[in-house]
C-alpha cells in the first residue's frame, strides 16, 4: 500500500486507503477498517481521523467517531470505524481504496483555574443565542 499523500498542494488531510476488502452494511452498518499504516505522533500534536467528502455525498459512507483522535501516546496502525447511512444499499471497499483522511494537528495542554465568577458574565447563551 502507498504511504498517506496530500491529493494536491495545500491540503490539510492525507489520504488513507483500506488495507484488506470489506462491506459496511446498508442502515447504519459499521466497518473497523484497518488502513496499513503504523504511527507514533510527537507530543505536542494529534491525529485526527475525518470522513471523505465524496464518500459521504455519494454514498453516505463517515466515520462514526469522526473526527477519529489519534493521542500522541498511541502506537499501532491507524484505523478508521465507517459508517453506512444508506437505507437500502451496502458499501464495498476494495484493498488500496481511500477511506478516510489524516490531519496532524498542533494541540496545546490546558491548565485549569477554578474561579468563583466570570470577567462578563452576559456573554453566553449557547445553542443558538446569536439568534441564527
Amino acid at each position: 500500500l502507498p504511504l498517506p499523500v496530500y491529493a494536491h498542494p495545500g491540503d490539510a488531510g492525507l489520504d488513507l486507503v483500506a488495507r484488506e476488502p470489506g462491506t459496511i452494511p446498508s442502515g447504519g452498518g459499521r466497518l473497523l477498517m484497518p488502513t496499513g499504516i503504523a504511527i507514533a505522533i510527537p507530543v505536542g500534536y494529534c491525529g485526527l481521523v475525518m470522513p471523505r467528502s465524496g464518500m459521504a455525498l455519494r454514498n453516505g459512507i463517515s466515520i462514526v467517531n469522526a473526527p477519529g483522535l489519534i493521542d500522541a501516546g498511541y502506537r499501532g496502525e491507524i484505523k478508521a470505524v465507517l459508517l453506512n447511512t444508506d437505507p437500502e444499499h451496502d458499501y464495498a471497499i476494495e484493498r488500496g481504496d481511500r477511506v478516510a483522511q489524516l490531519v496532524i494537528q498542533r494541540v496545546e495542554e490546558v491548565v485549569w483555574h477554578e474561579i468563583d465568577r466570570f470577567d462578563d458574565p452576559h456573554r453566553g447563551g449557547g445553542f443558538g443565542h446569536t439568534g441564527r
